[in-house]
């Protein structure tokens, strides 16, 4: 079945244009050639357990499960599509769906793309700076993250680069996540 028609994706299918509008701002704004990236994945937040278990629910009708794991004590589901998500002109089988955690974001729906920028763990916030220009990044339009969350059974590290102008994010790692899960 494709994702659009089932009934528990419908606010997802419908919030769609939305995200793809702000993402490709973002994306001019960083001066970032989306369709020249390898997007591993798209991610979504909700506020409710009820919303996620719903999303669940709805991707498993669409889709196969590829992971579930407890990450910074909250599930997250991976799901690949047999039919990609058409994200202007992205392509992206994979969906990320996080039960929610503490933070309250301020849209429930599609929040973010994650890139992967092949090389080192050490070295990938060289790897995305080198992609940006210096009047992006002193922009107060924007917050910059770094993080690293993992699974403990994780045989590879996860480094994550955020970039957000509050409303959409691009996320950047150095290993795609069926490759992180595939090493457990």
């Amino acid at each position: 079945m494709f994702w659009k028609q089932v009934p528990e994706l419908i606010e997802l299918s419908a919030d769609l244009p939305r995200f793809e509008q702000q993402l490709t701002r973002l994306a001019d704004f960083l001066g970032l050639d989306l369709a020249a990236c390898h997007c591993d994945h798209i991610a979504l937040r909700c506020h409710q357990a009820a919303t996620a278990q719903r999303w669940y629910d709805g991707w498993r009708q669409c889709g196969h499960l590829l992971k579930e794991s407890v990450i910074n004590g909250r599930t997250i589901a991976l799901f690949h599509l047999p039919t990609a998500i058409e994200l202007g002109r992205l392509r992206i089988d994979c969906v990320e769906l996080p039960w929610p955690g503490t933070r309250r974001y301020p849209h429930e729906g599609w929040e973010h793309i994650e890139i992967v920028l092949p090389g080192p763990a050490e070295t990938l916030a060289q790897r995305v700076l080198s992609l940006l220009s210096d009047e992006t990044l002193a922009s107060s339009a924007l917050k910059i993250t770094q993080s690293s969350p993992q699974n403990p059974n994780d045989a590879l590290p996860n480094p994550t680069f955020a970039i957000t102008d509050g409303r959409v994010t691009i996320k950047f790692h150095p290993y795609s996540l069926r490759a992180v899960a595939a090493g457990e």
